[in-house]
């Protein structure tokens, strides 16, 4: 029983795995179209077959891999930073200061994540933005829509440490903010939103195929799993594993690291005393008592 969450999770570490040597595993240019081999099954040349356009699916799939990959990345470390930021100096300077923040916050929390990129990359999609890649105005729609959870728990957190005696401890002995922050709080605010964000990977995951799906994420011929599903849902009837093939991954790669993200929160529970554990000690504690005993007589 120890084991078998290793199995569930191996997605998620295949799926990152893929993306950083994608380069090397692609058999074939995953934008290359071959009008003689439209719509083709597996073979040895093509491992997954073709797509309605004769490019290789199995190379499709690991580019939509080290896509969905990429902007996961910068997403991740830029929300969690400016949550972090944002909700740590609201929670460590309080007042005013923090009431105008948790304020923000809380309306950055009524609508879900999806709704506020999704608003995001209307008003992205305007002239003045015209600069910006469909690529790089999905990460950033993304990163300005989820941003507010590490921001609201990384205020959670710093509230709740400069309650505990040795936050005062430290001001008594001459401590600077600085100091108290970096060495003693901050390693509990990234604690808590780091275990968060590694589920919340497969959440963003999903948010990046879904903004492809709508044609608002990556624009073709990119490679990204989302797309490949809005493709393949014409030629389902002709060739199903053109929808099969990246649901599964998706699936897959979405599941696995909801597990993950379950597995690093289960570390920090307290796990019950088992039964042996807990005979031995009380035998240890036995053989103490009757030691302590004897030499007393």
């Amino acid at each position: 029983m120890k084991n078998w969450p290793w199995a569930i999770l191996a997605p998620a570490f295949i799926f990152v795995l893929i993306g950083i040597f994608s380069p090397w595993l692609m058999t074939h240019d995953p934008a290359a179209q071959d009008y003689g081999a439209l719509l083709k099954g597996p073979s040895w040349d093509h491992w997954l077959g073709t797509d309605y356009l004769g490019r290789d699916m199995f190379s499709r799939i690991i580019g939509g891999a080290r896509t969905s990959l990429v902007a996961m990345a910068f997403v991740l470390v830029a929300a969690l930073a400016i949550g972090v930021v944002i909700g740590s100096f609201a929670g460590y300077v309080g007042g005013k200061t923090e009431l105008v923040l948790i304020s923000v916050i809380d309306i950055a929390l009524a609508l879900p994540s999806l709704v506020i990129a999704l608003a995001l990359m209307g008003v992205f999609s305007g002239e003045n933005f015209n600069w910006m890649s469909d690529y790089w105005k999905m990460v950033v729609a993304l990163t300005l829509a989820w941003w507010a959870n590490y921001a609201r728990m990384s205020r959670a957190v710093v509230v709740a440490e400069l309650q505990q005696p040795y936050i005062e401890a430290a001001r008594v002995m001459g401590a600077s903010h600085i100091w108290i922050f970096t060495k003693h709080i901050l390693p509990h605010v990234l604690g808590l939103v780091v275990v968060y964000a590694s589920a919340d990977a497969g959440a963003l995951v999903l948010a990046i195929a879904t903004l492809s799906f709508l044609g608002l994420g990556v624009a073709p011929p990119t490679p990204e799993w989302g797309q490949m599903l809005v493709d393949g849902m014409s030629y389902i009837e002709e060739n199903a594993a053109l929808v099969i093939i990246p649901g599964l991954a998706l699936t897959a790669v979405v599941v696995s690291f909801n597990l993950l993200g379950e597995a690093f929160a289960l570390q920090k529970v307290p796990r019950a005393v088992r039964g042996r554990f807990l005979a031995r000690k009380k035998a240890a504690r036995a053989a103490e008592e009757t030691a302590r005993k004897e030499v007393e007589a």
